[in-house]
C-alpha cells in the first residue's frame, strides 16, 4: 500500500453551538481544503463536534469529499473522520467510505492521517486502487 504525503491549506466556516447545557457544546463547522503534493484536490468537510468544560477533551466526527487527482488519476472519494482529545490525549481516525470512489478512484481503500507542524497542515494517505 503506497504512503503519499502532502500539504494542504484549510478554511473553517463554524456555526455558533447549537446544543450548550451542562458546559457541554455541540456544534457544526465547514471546512474547505485545498491539497497539495500527489493528491491534488479541494474538499468540503462537515463536522459535528461536542466541547466540554474541561478545555482538553472534545471530540468529533466529520465527511469529507475529496475531488480531483490522486497520483494522477482523476475522481473523487469521501473519507469518514472520528476524532476524540481526552484530557489531551488525542486520537483521530480517517478511513475512506468503501466503494465511494469515482472514475480512476473507483475501489480506492485507504487511511489517512493529518498533522501541523509549524502550523503547516501535512497528510499521509496510505491507499490502494
Amino acid at each position: 500500500m503506497p504512503t503519499l504525503t502532502g500539504s494542504f491549506d484549510v478554511t473553517m466556516q463554524a456555526e455558533p453551538p447549537y446544543d450548550t447545557r451542562d458546559g457541554v457544546s455541540l456544534g457544526r463547522a465547514r471546512f474547505d481544503k485545498r491539497f497539495h503534493g500527489p493528491l491534488e484536490a479541494t474538499s468540503v468537510v462537515h463536522m459535528l463536534s461536542a466541547r466540554t468544560p474541561i478545555p482538553s477533551s472534545a471530540a468529533y466526527v466529520a465527511l469529507e469529499r475529496i475531488e480531483g487527482t490522486l497520483d494522477g488519476k482523476a475522481g473523487a472519494f469521501c473519507v469518514t473522520h472520528v476524532g476524540t482529545m481526552n484530557r489531551g490525549a488525542d486520537s483521530l481516525v480517517i478511513s475512506v467510505v468503501p466503494d465511494s470512489g469515482t472514475g480512476a478512484l473507483t475501489g480506492l481503500t485507504g487511511t489517512m492521517r493529518i498533522r501541523v507542524v509549524d502550523g503547516k497542515h501535512l497528510y499521509e494517505l496510505d491507499y490502494a486502487l
